[in-house]
């Protein structure tokens, strides 16, 4: 994995105009959908207590937006039977010159790590099982494929990290 240092800060509503062009790259809609539709309910949920959202940056440079959340508050969240105390992950990177660099795998460990030491034990993301680059970033995080599951948002791949 790189040795970078990438710091995750809370998003603000400063950062919509940033997400919006995001969400808007080629590279991101076609994982995440229509981005009009995925910045009304990430503007949405920016205040929602159950939903933690940060900006990603290394260097000083934000490149990533990246999104905990509690699953339990969302009940057809299509995860099956879980724990209480699981947490789910979602993130994207939106600048693509970091794109094949090997950061969404080494973010995604910093913050798993962080995450599983300070408020869950066990963490779950739902990637589309034929974006290969999700899940190989996943895995190369060290979270391991468990089984296919039907979410809100369509057919999905569960992995899980467990501390």
């Amino acid at each position: 994995m790189l040795s970078y240092s990438y710091s995750f800060r809370p998003m603000t509503a400063a950062d919509l105009p940033r997400v919006r062009r995001w969400l808007e790259a080629p590279h991101v809609s076609q994982w995440w959908g229509d981005p009009h539709e995925q910045f009304a309910l990430l503007s949405a949920d920016l205040h929602h207590p159950s939903m933690n959202q940060f900006i990603v940056a290394v260097d000083g440079n934000p490149f990533a937006y990246l999104l905990y959340y509690d699953p339990a508050a969302w009940p057809n969240h299509g995860f099956g039977a879980i724990a209480d105390d699981a947490r789910a992950i979602d993130q994207f990177i939106g600048e693509p010159h970091f794109i094949d660099r090997g950061h969404g795998s080494a973010f995604v460990s910093a913050f798993a790590d962080q995450l599983l030491r300070a408020v869950a034990p066990r963490l779950l993301t739902d990637p589309n099982p034929t974006n290969a680059r999700a899940l190989r970033a996943y895995e190369k995080a060290g979270f391991r494929k468990q089984c296919p599951v039907q979410t809100p948002d369509g057919g999905a791949l569960l992995m899980v990290r467990d501390a």
